[in-house]
């Protein structure tokens, strides 16, 4: 196996599109008691000089909760972003998308908050951080 330069390291060499930008309104998928959330920033995102940093399946981000139980709601956390509505393409030629926006609250290593995840979960964000699979019901 490669290690140089553009090894994948046992992940999909397709990258699903990047499709949310700051200020976008995603579900929280597992039981936090968070129910909406904003993103704020994305983590580890290299782009143009005054463009909008943008995110996809598999992206940490910083989001804002919106609404949700009063001890959680206000605070800037990190999120993954597990589903999306934007149909993208997989490297086995299928193409997915899903009924909604969503993610799920974990901390800075990627260890979810919650201990279940509600609906599916991409693939794609499940070969990426790992430990959101152990708590997700349903892999698609």
């Amino acid at each position: 196996m490669a290690k140089g330069a553009g090894a994948t390291r046992g992940r999909s060499t397709v990258r699903p599109g990047r499709f949310h930008t700051t200020k976008t309104k995603l579900v929280c998928a597992d039981n936090t008691g968070a129910k909406e959330l904003e993103i704020v920033a994305v983590i580890n995102y290299k782009g143009t000089s005054r463009r909008y940093p943008k995110a996809g399946i598999g992206d940490m981000v910083m989001v804002s909760v919106k609404k949700g139980k009063p001890d959680i709601k206000k605070k800037v956390l990190p999120a993954v972003i597990v589903r999306q509505r934007k149909e993208y393409k997989r490297i086995d030629g299928t193409r997915i998308k899903f009924e909604d926006n969503a993610a799920v609250i974990t901390g800075e290593d990627g260890v979810p908050k919650g201990s279940e995840v509600r609906g599916p979960v991409a693939k794609e964000a499940v070969e990426k951080w790992v430990r959101i699979a152990n708590v997700s019901s349903i892999i698609v």
